[in-house]
């Protein structure tokens, strides 16, 4: 039983009618050495075919009347695979990933998502930021923007905003393209001697300490704590 609509993945030359599949009584032919031959009708493009030993193909079925040629189907198909291929290769597919913020994110969950934006940037993608108001937090957007703009100028070196930040509806939009890679910096999550964009460098494996010592060093570097600096409080919302 055939099916009755084609297959996604299947390519436009398995569709093309040659020979006796063509429906047309009369078709303009193009010869084995690529010269038009004229209109003809449709038993004499096939005894055309059959004299040279190749196919009557129909490679341009809307035109009036329809355009055939006399070459090896094999060989067409295998033409038209390879232009597909080429074509494939000069197309570039903007990819955007989105990332997710909230007016009362922690220092450390901006810094990771700071780290996921610049690996986006440096393997050339697009970037979305996306940051959502829940409730009260709606009276004071100035924190959202505040958030927002801080993130801005942590990437700034691998990317720029097509427009200003813009309120819409509950929430903060902005689009980051990438800088060109002449003009952007370097990723910093890049190992050194890796090839790959991307590659982070293998943690060090951390040092014999005794059981005091990993508390301080804890207690030292918890987020929210007053020695930290040059990040957002966790709730903006508590001083008001």
């Amino acid at each position: 039983m055939s099916r009755p609509f084609p297959s996604r993945n299947s390519s436009p030359a398995s569709f093309t009618r040659i020979n006796g599949k063509i429906r047309a009584r009369e078709v303009r032919v193009i010869g084995v050495d690529g010269k038009q031959l004229g209109v003809i009708s449709l038993n004499d493009a096939l005894n055309l075919a059959r004299q040279h030993g190749v196919d009557l193909v129909e490679i341009a079925a809307t035109a009036m009347p329809p355009v055939c040629r006399l070459v090896d189907f094999g060989k067409y198909r295998y033409e038209q695979a390879k232009k597909e291929k080429e074509s494939k290769k000069h197309q570039h597919a903007t990819l955007v990933k989105e990332i997710q913020l909230s007016p009362r994110i922690d220092p450390h969950d901006l810094s990771i998502k700071t780290t996921h934006a610049i690996d986006f940037l440096c393997e050339d993608m697009k970037v979305k930021i996306a940051l959502r108001f829940r409730g009260r937090e709606m009276a004071h957007t100035e924190f959202g923007f505040q958030v927002v703009n801080k993130f801005i100028e942590n990437i700034a070196p691998y990317g720029h905003p097509d427009f200003q930040p813009k309120l819409i509806g509950k929430g903060i939009n902005v689009m980051i393209s990438p800088l060109p890679r002449n003009k952007r910096a370097k990723n910093p999550n890049q190992s050194e001697g890796g090839d790959g964009e991307g590659e982070h460098p293998k943690p060090k494996p951390k040092p014999a300490t005794t059981q005091q010592s990993e508390h301080q060093s804890v207690k030292v570097h918890k987020p929210g704590s007053d020695d930290n600096s040059g990040g957002f409080a966790n709730n903006p919302f508590e001083k008001l």
